[in-house]
């Protein structure tokens, strides 16, 4: 299989597959497994940063203080871009952050601008979602799967609640599904331009690289991991931790079924 196909197969994949999965849970009574699905996004996305992007991205740097201090700065940077995203959407003096389980029905009687906000946001995140990916998947094949599983991971609970803001915003289920499904494409586009733009620029893979992790311990330290303290009881605690380690634990089964780079 070709790089391109690779790129082009995990961003339509990842799109429909979580798309779909968010559907069935904002649908059904499921919903309930939402927060277990985000303890194991958890894991999935600090084992691809941890176990895959990054050792890579430090492999193929000439310079890993650089790289290092770029990681600092994409922590730095998603923080600016999450203030001003909550900015934006803060309502009077009340603001509540944008996390699946932050999403309530302050959106009910919006006459669909909620709704259209979001599928702005989410249509962005997923063309950055389709760089990272191109970027992983033109270091190493195995670094472009795993980061694919890690995104599909964290997607699922991100577009659970975009899903339920479009149907309190007025949408249908099917044209809210349409909307999400559409958005979705926008991971081939950022994709597509990003194997082309960087099959001449190999020294900026490391950077995006780095860029990738940067965003993946962002999301689940700053955005998943607060929900989690929600539910301080040691029950819940455990199965937190062992859903987190499983996460973990399917990234570095599929390192070690796809074997290691040539």
């Amino acid at each position: 299989m070709s790089i391109l196909t690779g790129i082009i197969l995990a961003s339509l994949l990842g799109g429909v597959l979580s798309i779909t999965v968010a559907a069935v849970f904002a649908m059904s009574a499921r919903a309930e497994w939402v927060p277990m699905l985000v303890s194991y996004a958890i894991g999935a996305l600090l084992g691809a940063a941890f176990l895959e992007i990054l050792p890579h991205a430090f492999e193929l740097t000439k310079n890993i203080e650089r790289t290092a201090a770029t990681i600092l700065f994409g922590i730095m940077l998603f923080f600016v871009l999450e203030k001003l995203v909550l900015w934006r959407h803060c309502h009077a003096d009340h603001c509540e952050a944008h996390v699946p389980s932050a999403h309530n029905h302050k959106h009910d009687h919006d006459h669909g601008r909620s709704g259209m906000m979001i599928m702005v946001g989410d249509t962005f995140h997923n063309f950055v979602d389709g760089i990272i990916i191109a970027a992983a998947f033109l270091a190493d094949f195995r670094i472009g799967v795993a980061t694919a599983l890690a995104i599909i991971a964290h997607e699922i609970p991100q577009e659970v609640g975009d899903f339920l803001i479009l149907l309190h915003s007025g949408y249908t289920k099917r044209h809210a599904f349409m909307l999400n499904l559409l958005s979705s494409l926008a991971t081939v586009v950022g994709g597509v331009l990003a194997y082309y733009m960087l099959q001449s620029m190999h020294e900026w893979i490391p950077f995006f690289l780095a860029i990738a992790a940067a965003s993946m311990i962002y999301v689940a330290v700053a955005d998943l991991i607060p929900g989690l303290h929600k539910r301080p009881e040691l029950h819940a605690t455990l199965q937190q931790a062992l859903l987190i380690g499983l996460g973990i634990g399917s990234i570095w089964l599929t390192k070690a079924l796809l074997g290691e780079p040539a």
